[in-house]
């Protein structure tokens, strides 16, 4: 639901003829996304929003509630050990924050992007 809204939201920007619109797809495009996988409650997966709220401009946050019918198969994978991240798609950590681990690999997309422009 969350990846849908997501790509629908950057599709309508990217049609839009407004300036915001193109700005925001060009912006939203170039960040990072951190997926987020939680379940309500869950005080660690606060914790470490908290933890990563400084870096918030760097990356768009995706949160997938793992106890959704549509995210069973996250929920299999993921029950015992959220918060679970994931980086553009590829598992990052889990349990909490490792800040070290995340700001190398925020740094290593970062300069790919700056690369690629």
């Amino acid at each position: 639901m969350v990846r849908f809204f997501l790509s629908r939201t950057l599709q309508l920007a990217r049609h839009s003829s407004s300036p915001l619109g193109r700005q925001l797809c060009s912006a939203s495009a170039n960040k990072p996304v951190l997926t987020l996988f939680t379940k309500k409650p869950c005080p660690l997966c606060d914790e470490a929003k908290e933890v990563l709220e400084p870096y918030k401009r760097r990356f768009i946050l995706q949160e997938v509630d793992i106890t959704l019918p549509e995210n069973s198969a996250w929920y299999d994978k993921y029950k015992y050990d959220i918060p679970v991240f994931h980086l553009n798609g590829k598992y990052l950590m889990k349990h909490q924050v490792d800040i070290q681990k995340f700001e190398d690999e925020l740094m290593k997309l970062e300069l790919q992007s700056d690369g690629n422009q």
